[in-house]
C-alpha cells in the first residue's frame, strides 16, 4: 500500500511540474566546461550551432564522400504539435534535446526513442513569430536544460527527468516580446533574446545565473534618451523601434566576447518616422560576456527600411594572412553582402556581394557604410532586391578549415516594398505597411561556397524549386556539406567543388538546419523536416 501510494504521489508531481515521465530516470548529464567549449564538436552537439564559433563544422568522418552514398534514415521522431520544426537538436552523450513549441523532448539518440517529455501549453495573446509558437531548441549546462517559451520565459529543466525547476519571465508578452531563440550557455550564466522586432518592442541581450535563474545583466539595444545614438529616436519611439535578438549569437573564450546580432528596425518600411543610422538595429555587437557591457557595434544597414535584420549566424573563424593570424568574424547578411571584420576591435575588413542582382544598395564604402541606390519603399510600390526574405536569413551557415570555404543558402529575389505611415498601436504589429511579389516572380536558390580571402564565389549549386525552403547548411570533416534544398530534400555534396553526392526526399518543408552526431562510434545526421524530426546513419 506505501508503494502504491508513493507511485501515485509520484505521477502527481511529474503532472504539476508538466514532465511525463517515461521509461526510469537517465544517468546524470553533466555537461562540462569542457564539453562547451570543445572546437570542433564530435560525438557531442552541444548547442545550436555546435559550438561557440558557430561555424557548424563537426570533426566526425565516419560519413565522408566514399560512402555517404549508403546513408540511410535511421529513425523518424514524431513530436505531434507543430507543422513547422525548426529547431537544431542537442546532443551529449548519446540523449538529444530538441523542442516543438513549448514542449522540450529528451530522446534516445540512436532509436529515437523517447526518455522524457515536458510539456508547457502555447500561449495567448501573441503577435508574428512569437503567435506562430516557433521554436529552435535547448541549451545544456551541468545537469539542467534551458527553453524559451513563445511568451518570453526562461525554463530550467532537470536534464534527467524534465522536470521543471524553475521558471523566469524574460519580458512581458502583454508588450507584445515573444521568445523564439535557442538560449546560449556562457560560463555558468545564460544569455538570451527575444523576438518581435516587426511588433514595436524594444530589444535586449540579457543573462540569468545557470544554476539559479536570477538576473545577471540586460543590454539594451535602443538607446534611451540622451544615451549615444538616441537621436535618431524621436519621442517614445526607443520603446517600439526593434532590433531585437531573435537568434543565439556566437563567443569568443579568450576574449571573453559575445557577439550577437539584432533585427530590422520598426516601423520596417517607413524610415521618415526615424531619421538617422537608427542604432543599434542591424548590427553586430560585441558584448563583454562577464558584464554585459557593449565592446563594440557593426552596422550592415543603416537606417534599414528593408527588414534586412542582421540575426543571421556571426561565424567566428581564424585565418593566416601574411605570416599572422587574424580574428575574423564573418556573415553573409540578409541585405545581400558578405562580410569580413576583424573581431576584436570591429574593424571592417571587406565586403562583397554574394547575389547577381542588389538594387537597394550601389556597393560598401570604405568603412563598410552601404552606398544607397535610393530605391526606397513607396506607396505605389518599388521594386527592389533583395526582396522581403533576404539575400540568405537565419538558417545557418557553415565553415570549413580545411577548405577554407563558408557555405551559404542564398535566394535571388526581388519584391515590390510599399509604405505608409502608422502610429504604433498596442497590440498590432509595426510593419507600416510591406511587400508584394515581384511582377517577374523570379526566385531561386542556390548553395554557395564563399572564400573568405576574397568574398569571391569559389563554386554554386543552384537548386530547382520556387525558393522556398528555409533549410541551412552543415559542414564535416568528412570532406561534406549537408544542406536542405528547394525540393523537399536532405543533400550531401563534395564541400571542395559542390558536386552532388547524395539526397532523401523527406516530403515536407525545411525551416531548420543539419546537424551531426555519434553515439557509439556510429556517426548520425540529423534534420528537423515539417512535422517531423529524421535521422540518418549509415548501415551496420
Amino acid at each position: 500500500m506505501k508503494c502504491h501510494a508513493a507511485a501515485i504521489l509520484f505521477l502527481l508531481l511529474a503532472s504539476f511540474t508538466g514532465a511525463q515521465q517515461m521509461p526510469p530516470a537517465q544517468p546524470a548529464l553533466h555537461v562540462t566546461a569542457e564539453d562547451l567549449l570543445a572546437r570542433p564538436v564530435g560525438e557531442n552537439w552541444t548547442s545550436y550551432n555546435g559550438d561557440y564559433s558557430g561555424r557548424r563544422y563537426s570533426g566526425l568522418k565516419e560519413i565522408n564522400k566514399s560512402n555517404v552514398s549508403q546513408l540511410r534514415a535511421a529513425w523518424v521522431f514524431h513530436p505531434g504539435n507543430s507543422q513547422r520544426l525548426e529547431a537544431t537538436p542537442v546532443v551529449v552523450r548519446g540523449v538529444m534535446y530538441v523542442t516543438s513549441a513549448n514542449d522540450v523532448f529528451a530522446l534516445d539518440a540512436r532509436t529515437g526513442r523517447t526518455l522524457w517529455h515536458y510539456s508547457r501549453p502555447i500561449s495567448s495573446g501573441l503577435l508574428d513569430d512569437a503567435a506562430a509558437h516557433k521554436s529552435r531548441g535547448v541549451a545544456v549546462w551541468d545537469n539542467f536544460v534551458y527553453s524559451q517559451t513563445d511568451d518570453a520565459h526562461l525554463l530550467c529543466l532537470d536534464a534527467r527527468s524534465g522536470n521543471l525547476l524553475w521558471d523566469v519571465q524574460i519580458a512581458d508578452k502583454v508588450k507584445q516580446y515573444g521568445g523564439t531563440s535557442a538560449p546560449l550557455v556562457v560560463k555558468d550564466e545564460v544569455v538570451v533574446g527575444t523576438s518581435g522586432g516587426d511588433s514595436g518592442v524594444r530589444g535586449f541581450v540579457a543573462a540569468y545565473d545557470a544554476r539559479t535563474g536570477k538576473f545577471r545583466w540586460r543590454l539594451w539595444t535602443i538607446p534611451a534618451p540622451g544615451e549615444f545614438g538616441s537621436d535618431s529616436w524621436p519621442g517614445d519611439l526607443y520603446l517600439h523601434g526593434g532590433a531585437t535578438t531573435w537568434m543565439p549569437g556566437t563567443y569568443d573564450p579568450e576574449l571573453d566576447t559575445l557577439y550577437w546580432t539584432t533585427s530590422n528596425a520598426a516601423p520596417d518600411f517607413d524610415g521618415t518616422v526615424r531619421p538617422g543610422d537608427n542604432l543599434y538595429t542591424a548590427c553586430v555587437l560585441a558584448i563583454d560576456a562577464t558584464s554585459g557591457k557593449l565592446k563594440w557595434y557593426f552596422q550592415f544597414t543603416p537606417h534599414d527600411v528593408y527588414d534586412y535584420d542582421a540575426n543571421e549566424t556571426p561565424v567566428l573563424v581564424d585565418i593566416e594572412e601574411n605570416g599572422s593570424t587574424r580574428h575574423l568574424l564573418l556573415q553573409a547578411n540578409r541585405n545581400g553582402f558578405f562580410y569580413v571584420l576583424d573581431r576584436s576591435n570591429g574593424k571592417f575588413l571587406r565586403a562583397t556581394p554574394f547575389l547577381e542582382k542588389i538594387t537597394w544598395a550601389n556597393g560598401i564604402d570604405a568603412s563598410g557604410r552601404p552606398l544607397p541606390s535610393g530605391k526606397l519603399p513607396s506607396t505605389e510600390g518599388t521594386t527592389i532586391c533583395p526582396g522581403i526574405v533576404g539575400a540568405t536569413n537565419w538558417f545557418s551557415p557553415s565553415y570549413n578549415p580545411d577548405t577554407g570555404l563558408l557555405y551559404v543558402m542564398a535566394l535571388e529575389n526581388c519584391d515590390l516594398y510599399f509604405s505608409k505611415t502608422k502610429e504604433f498601436t498596442q497590440g498590432e504589429t509595426f510593419y507600416s505597411t510591406g511587400t508584394k511579389r515581384s511582377p517577374d516572380g523570379h526566385s531561386q536558390k542556390i548553395l554557395l561556397a564563399i572564400s573568405p580571402a576574397d568574398g569571391k564565389k569559389v563554386w554554386q549549386y543552384p537548386q530547382v524549386g520556387r525558393g522556398n525552403s528555409w533549410g541551412g547548411t552543415l559542414a564535416t570533416a568528412g570532406g561534406l556539406v549537408f544542406f536542405c534544398d528547394d525540393a523537399n530534400s536532405l543533400e550531401a555534396v563534395d564541400a571542395e567543388n559542390g558536386h552532388p553526392l547524395w539526397y532523401f526526399n523527406t516530403g515536407q518543408l525545411f525551416v531548420a538546419s543539419p546537424m551531426t552526431y555519434s553515439v557509439n562510434g556510429a556517426q548520425y545526421v540529423a534534420i528537423s523536416a515539417g512535422s517531423d524530426l529524421f535521422s540518418f546513419a549509415l548501415p551496420h
